[in-house]
């Protein structure tokens, strides 16, 4: 809700960002799809870690897609990768086929690949909508002059969505040199647990990471990427 009232012009919507974003829940998606009039885009991924996915795993994601499906979104974002880091096709082509008429993103599994180029080839042949990619680098930013050349070599026959490190005093820019069209960025503001009684001696998960501060997205950081890349 923050997200659109600051201007997004669509959501991507993860469960536990410290791990990279997982599937949300059933219960989120739903009540997102219901308090936001924007495009939703799922994130379809059953763990942290690796793209090499055993059969449970991808038979998860495809019941995830199946539910987000019935729910109401605008689209589900995946990757997947074989054990060589080439693009599992088989596996991305059927869930393209299921996500039908859903828009499909494949996530970084793109910025491990082995090859960015004979894997965007690849993407487009199979009929994926975007990829959502950091150049191959640590941030955006850093590999813009991939994501430069990914952008002529798509020749729009298919998405390049610059993600990761973008903020709102470097956006502007780093889409005049890339000529990206679009972007995804967190705008995160901290949330102080208003929890009258803590214990911080007990940790529910990784010990040292904040169990009563998290972030939370910020309509006037949204607003402020949105302004920044106007310009």
């Amino acid at each position: 809700m923050a997200a659109q009232a600051g201007g997004a012009d669509r959501i991507e919507l993860c469960a536990a960002l410290t791990i990279g974003g997982i599937t949300p829940s059933l219960g989120t998606i739903k009540r997102c799809v219901e308090s936001v009039d924007i495009p939703i885009m799922v994130m379809i991924r059953p763990r942290g870690g690796d793209f090499l996915y055993n059969d449970h795993e991808f038979a998860s994601m495809e019941e995830d897609i199946i539910n987000c499906k019935k729910l109401g979104v605008a689209g589900v974002v995946f990757g997947l990768l074989k054990i060589d880091g080439t693009i599992d096709q088989r596996r991305t082509q059927l869930l393209v086929e299921i996500a039908h008429p859903l828009q499909t993103t494949f996530h970084r599994a793109f910025d491990v690949c082995v090859n960015p180029y004979a894997a965007l080839q690849q993407l487009i042949e199979i009929g994926v909508d975007r990829v959502l990619t950091s150049g191959q680098a640590d941030t955006a930013p850093a590999g813009q002059e991939l994501i430069r050349q990914l952008i002529k070599e798509a020749k729009h026959q298919i998405g390049i969505l610059p993600g990761c490190g973008l903020k709102a005093d470097n956006i502007s820019d780093f889409l005049t040199y890339t000529s990206a069209t679009e972007f995804h960025a967190t705008a995160f503001e901290s949330l102080i647990s208003p929890m009258q009684h803590k214990n911080e001696a007990v940790y529910m998960g990784l010990p040292g990471l904040a169990e009563y501060e998290r972030q939370m997205t910020s309509r006037a950081a949204v607003a402020a990427f949105v302004s920044a890349a106007k310009k």
